[in-house]
């Protein structure tokens, strides 16, 4: 049970870091910082917004954004935050 509890967490950790660069991606291109006419970086944030919007798509559906910002990425890595502390707790790990 031990050995699912990890794979779950770290799955979940993965997800995190992805919508986190992702956001920061998404700004970096909202600044002109860099351009998605380069190749790579237009592959990186296409994979990204492949597997980060489906959850932030029904989150906003949900949860207007205020004033001009987008909350759904906060609101969605406090949901997997809980999920990672309580996972333990519903497996009997704790």
């Amino acid at each position: 049970m031990f050995a699912v509890w990890q794979l779950i967490d770290t799955i979940i950790a993965l997800y995190m870091w992805a919508l986190i660069i992702s956001v920061v991606l998404s700004w970096l291109v909202q600044f002109n910082v860099i351009n998605t006419s380069n190749r790579f970086v237009y592959t990186i944030g296409d994979f990204l917004y492949r597997i980060t919007e489906p959850v932030l798509g029904r989150i906003r559906s949900v949860i207007p954004s205020v004033g001009g910002i987008d909350l759904s990425p906060m609101i969605l890595i406090l949901v997997l935050v809980f999920l990672r502390n309580l996972l333990p707790n519903i497996l009997g790990l704790r």
